[in-house]
């Protein structure tokens, strides 16, 4: 068997994370539970020869490129792995990687894409997440948080916390959808990237908080920068110069339909939720 590199999508919202842990359904998890069942990883194997992903994200988080490598056979495409895979893991392409290829210290640049809630007005009920940002404000916010910087006030990590993200942000309605792309992440801190950013853009933080976040000195515990939910983050790319991913045009399709029913079932929960709120007086 040759090392193959599969892309996945998933939807993160019923998983503790990508990573397998004790006692807690993880997408690793499912993974695993599939390469069992079509025979690649055997019942007693801890993990498959030359696996690896490419991240680990944290609990609710979701991904469109999650990438893992592994030694497979020739059969092994997208489609057969989703004939075992739940339907919130979806695999959609694949590449052959050489060999040593390793999806983790490989990548040469990741991106994560966070759908903030930002309305320009504050609505009726005025809860904490329904603040207005000022556009202007989260921008300015963004290219300071941008370039290489230490971040340990930013990160429950401890050692390795110097970075270099670019961290930018667009308008879409309601929502300023912020992507944040570095050759890679300490722990949480896309999400306390966009927490930080967005207490600046609605004037809860003066902008020279950034100035204090990425100083030498720890902030005071009261001054901690929490991180942002997880829920509306996504792992959206990761970059491999040496790859050419094909993409499974079955795998691809039953993907976007599985999502598309999401996106609807969402779009009616949100609805239903709606008049729950709106008839409350």
């Amino acid at each position: 068997m040759a090392p193959r590199a599969f892309r996945l999508a998933y939807d993160g919202s019923d998983y503790y994370g990508f990573q397998r842990q004790p006692d807690v359904a993880t997408v690793e998890d499912a993974l695993f539970d599939a390469l069992r069942a079509l025979g690649v990883l055997e019942p007693d194997a801890d993990k498959p020869d030359a696996y690896a992903a490419a991240g680990r994200t944290d609990a609710g988080v979701s991904a469109l490129a999650q990438t893992v490598a592994l030694e497979a056979p020739d059969w092994l495409t997208p489609r057969a792995l989703n004939a075992e895979l739940p339907a919130d893991v979806r695999a959609w392409a694949a590449a052959d990687a050489p060999a040593g290829f390793h999806a983790t210290h490989d990548a040469t640049r990741r991106e994560y894409t966070y759908h903030l809630y930002a309305p320009l007005e504050a609505g009726r009920s005025e809860p904490a997440s329904d603040r207005p940002v000022d556009d202007d404000r989260f921008a300015a916010a963004c290219e300071a948080l941008s370039g290489t910087h230490d971040f340990h006030n930013l990160t429950p990590d401890d050692h390795n916390t110097e970075r270099s993200p670019t961290v930018a942000a667009t308008r879409d309605g309601d929502y300023l959808v912020v992507t944040v792309s570095a050759g890679g992440f300490a722990r949480e801190l896309v999400r306390r990237l966009v927490s930080l950013a967005r207490a600046v853009g609605t004037g809860d933080a003066p902008l020279e908080k950034i100035d204090r976040a990425l100083a030498p000195t720890p902030l005071p515990g009261h001054e901690g920068i929490a991180p942002a939910p997880p829920e509306p983050l996504v792992l959206t790319d990761v970059s491999y110069p040496d790859l050419a991913f094909a993409v499974d045009a079955q795998a691809a399709a039953s993907t976007r339909e599985i999502f598309e029913t999401r996106r609807v079932q969402r779009r009616t929960g949100a609805r239903v939720a709606g008049q729950v709120a709106d008839g409350v007086r």
